[in-house]
């Protein structure tokens, strides 16, 4: 696997402010889905390419999270702590659709891991 990035994040304290700025200005398809947590996740998909998602964080800055496909979330997790990383979210269980962890990278960068349950499946926008 070349570890390509398969799905972008929008993390804001305004959800239905962040859906009508990026549906006006772009002709993305968004479909709301329940979270388990309670609250709603916004899958975004871009038609060609990468696609993506929307949720309300109210509790962090405005931000957007690249997600990086690997093979196995785990031993990825454990070898980018190993280089220099600060997990900010453990490996965990994401429904029926994989696995992901969210992490910095030593120069202070936050990215995120996707391991698909469905070999050979992307990010849940594509």
């Amino acid at each position: 696997m070349a570890n390509p990035f398969v799905h972008v994040e929008l993390h804001t304290g305004d959800l239905a402010k962040a859906r009508a700025f990026y549906s006006g200005l772009f002709d993305w398809s968004l479909q709301d889905l329940p979270m388990s947590g309670g609250g709603t996740y916004t899958m975004v998909n871009v038609g060609e390419g990468t696609g993506g998602g929307m949720m309300s964080r109210p509790d962090a800055p405005p931000q957007w999270l690249a997600y990086i496909g690997v093979d196995d979330a785990v031993a990825t997790t454990a070898k980018a702590r190993s280089m220099g990383a600060a997990v900010v979210q453990d490996v965990m269980e994401v429904g029926d659709y994989g696995w992901m962890s969210v992490m910095t990278d030593p120069t202070g960068a936050t990215f995120a891991l996707w391991q698909a349950k469905t070999p050979g499946e992307r990010g849940g926008g594509d």
